[in-house]
């Protein structure tokens, strides 16, 4: 009986042991809900749910699009439904930091995907390195002109909005590609990643008489597609993000090239992250996720 307890018990220590995250609640908290690029976050965290087992994840987001009111009712909510962990994409760094501290000060951990906002209590980042992706854009965009012998002239830029920390650093990286160059680039305008405000923008650029547009998003560069598209593919473009879209704009020549993050090992790793820390790991270092350039013939 002695050697029955003692085995008895032994199970549920290692069970125990095993399931410090058992019924665990963590959210996954993006921009919006419907660009592929957020749907491939899901996807990650997803397959990696489903790996780990026992544990209750939720993805959610502001329904109208990008919107830092709504991001930040949906933090709250997340918390009032008992969150241990939130994956988040900050799409205001700056308006979310007493939130976030609030939730931080009640033992709510936080793991940034994709884009961190401006309070430092977070465990760790998973993004891409923007700021080099965006320099890689511009590079992209400099080789093709010159090929065509376009050494000069007017760059437009289709960007989100100024606050968003991963697309302003991708700006940062794409306007440094241009330093020491002969062309000129114009104000930038924002969209909030509006495919259709996007590619009313990408007009006027081309109106304006551009030589090339730099989209820094995925609905920034939709539009932009669209917009070269429909003006004769005279116009070179360069964009970030995968989607069937963008891919088809890049196949019919619309775009240049795209830069091709990995949003599904953020969300994988992600939730990985998220249940190494509810067993009571302290120590994480940010991981960059990796970009790849995709040209028509790589996606051929």
């Amino acid at each position: 009986m002695k050697k029955l307890f003692a085995l008895a018990l032994c199970l549920v220590l290692a069970l125990g042991c095993t399931s410090a995250f058992a019924d665990a609640k963590i959210y996954l908290i993006t921009m919006d809900l419907f660009d592929a690029h957020w749907v491939s976050v899901d996807e990650g965290c997803r397959a990696a749910v489903e790996e780990l087992g026992g544990i209750d994840y939720v993805w959610t987001a502001p329904t109208q699009g990008k919107d830092d009111a709504a991001q930040i009712e949906c933090i709250n909510n997340a918390y009032a439904d008992g969150a241990e962990v939130i994956l988040l994409a900050s799409n205001g760094p700056d308006t979310q930091v007493a939130t976030l501290q609030e939730l931080y000060n009640e033992g709510v951990k936080i793991i940034y995907v994709d884009s961190p906002a401006n309070f430092e209590g977070a465990l760790l980042t998973l993004a891409t390195n923007n700021t080099n992706a965006g320099q890689i854009a511009g590079e992209q965009m400099i080789a093709a002109l010159e090929a065509k012998g376009i050494t000069e002239g007017k760059i437009g830029i289709v960007n989100v909005n100024a606050a968003t920390a991963s697309t302003a650093q991708r700006e940062a990286g794409f306007r440094k590609a241009f330093e020491g160059k002969n062309y000129e680039i114009l104000e930038v305008q924002y969209s909030q990643g509006d495919a259709t405000l996007s590619q009313e923008m990408a007009n006027n650029f081309i109106t304006e008489g551009v030589v090339a547009i730099f989209g820094a998003n995925e609905g920034c560069t939709v539009g932009t597609g669209n917009a070269i598209a429909a003006n004769g593919n005279e116009i070179v473009g360069v964009g970030f993000d995968k989607s069937d879209a963008i891919l088809n704009l890049v196949k019919d020549g619309s775009l240049l090239c795209t830069m091709a993050q990995n949003p599904y090992v953020m969300g994988y790793e992600g939730i990985k992250a998220a249940a190494a820390a509810l067993e009571g790991q302290t120590e994480f270092e940010d991981v960059d996720t990796g970009v790849s350039v995709l040209t028509a013939d790589a996606i051929e």
